[in-house]
């Protein structure tokens, strides 16, 4: 299936697209050139899309982070929004219906604010148990089946994590080459999503 963008003729206005997240958005251990935002906007651009990447990643931050500072994030005025917080709730074995609650408030509020959203999901450590990461998991597909309105992007980390060649050190954070390949996999979503903000 082609992306919505792909038979759209390329704005006039430049597109805000906020990405509200964790230190896999602030490009922990990377030049903030080779950051999420930063080559997902490059991205962008290189297939004619006038779109400007706003990094609102805070290493360790929960769910929770996000909700508390989400209307301080709005400050920039976005275009539409990608979600991609819960990382760090899986790390610390947050109750997945905490974690839950908070993401459900932060999407409530941006569909009150009329943008258009993408939820990218994430997965638990396995260290936690099965029963926790089943849970943990089935928060985001369910949080994606009670807001139908959004682009459901299932996991944030999908191609890369466990992948040592694709990774720091750390074995949790994404290098250079895991960056690139974070954002091939996503780049049809996201053009998803930048096609339902409305022209004008």
């Amino acid at each position: 299936m082609l992306p919505l963008l792909a038979a759209m003729p390329a704005r006039a206005a430049e597109l805000r697209l906020l990405m509200l997240g964790d230190s896999i958005t602030a490009a922990y251990g990377l030049a903030r050139g080779q950051g999420l935002p930063a080559r997902l906007e490059a991205a962008l651009r290189a297939k004619g899309q006038q779109v400007r990447v706003i990094d609102a990643g805070v290493s360790g931050d929960t769910s929770a982070g996000g909700r508390a500072r989400l209307d301080w994030a709005m400050a920039d005025q976005p275009d539409a929004v990608i979600v991609a917080l819960g990382g760090n709730d899986g790390l610390r074995g947050i109750e997945p219906g905490a974690t839950r609650a908070n993401l459900a408030a932060i999407l409530d509020a941006l569909k009150a604010r009329g943008l258009p959203v993408m939820l990218a999901g994430m997965l638990a450590p396995p260290n936690l148990g099965a029963e926790y990461g089943r849970e943990f998991a089935a928060t985001f597909t369910r949080l994606s089946e009670e807001h139908p309105e959004i682009v459901f992007y299932p996991f944030l980390l999908d191609g890369v994590a466990g992948d040592p060649q694709l990774n720091q050190p750390d074995r949790i954070h994404p290098n250079e080459a895991g960056v690139a390949e974070l954002v091939r996999r996503m780049l049809p979503a996201v053009e998803s999503l930048l096609g339902r903000v409305p022209a004008g």
